[in-house]
């Protein structure tokens, strides 16, 4: 059987790496695209408009395709790389990690900032709640008001609540159906040949 979960983090979290006089103050985000990304970030550019260093990373999608690691000058893969690491190892997706940066005078060299970043990633992630998602197909279903007992028994059966639903002598409804049920789901309410479904 195919797995049709995700684990993502319910809300946002944040953390703290402190690290010769360096302080990494770490955000983690829930995200669902690229636009949520770029507004987490703009808002914290400017709250910690200060600061050197807004390093992220970022993965979206049920399986885990779409992702970016930014390392916002420090030297190559010591930011950016780090904490995607972090949210591959805690195996999380639609997930956003910035860490920012107040330099403390003192460099830390490559390997140090490495660990300074990924330690911080993980505080965020630690910090947060961490939920498993299922990846649903989503269905509109059409019907006559007579067939509203045959339609909401099967959705009873499957444990799902309709969304966005017009009852009238012509009803509508959406459903988020999980993946794993959803051939079976779309069989059920074909066979009941007086709903439409697609």
């Amino acid at each position: 059987m195919f797995d049709d979960t995700y684990r993502t983090i319910a809300a946002p979290a944040e953390g703290l790496y402190k690290e010769k006089g360096s302080k990494f103050l770490s955000f983690a985000y829930p995200v669902h695209n690229v636009d949520d990304v770029k507004q987490h970030l703009e808002q914290l550019r400017k709250d910690y408009f200060d600061a050197r260093h807004h390093c992220y990373a970022y993965i979206l999608g049920a399986n885990k395709d779409a992702f970016r690691a930014n390392d916002d000058g420090e030297p190559s893969g010591t930011g950016g790389r780090p904490i995607h690491g972090q949210l591959l190892s805690a195996d999380l997706t639609n997930t956003l990690i910035v860490v920012v940066r107040y330099f403390g005078g003192i460099l830390l060299g490559a390997s140090g900032l490495a660990n300074a970043y990924k330690t911080a990633a993980r505080e965020a992630i630690d910090h947060a709640t961490i939920v498993e998602r299922t990846i649903d197909v989503r269905y509109n279903l059409h019907f006559a008001y007579e067939s509203m007992n045959d339609v909401m028994r099967i959705l009873k059966d499957y444990d799902i609540k309709p969304e966005n639903t017009n009852y009238g002598l012509d009803c509508s409804l959406e459903v988020a159906v999980r993946q794993s049920l959803s051939v079976r789901f779309y069989d059920d309410v074909k066979n009941l040949r007086t709903v439409q479904i697609f």
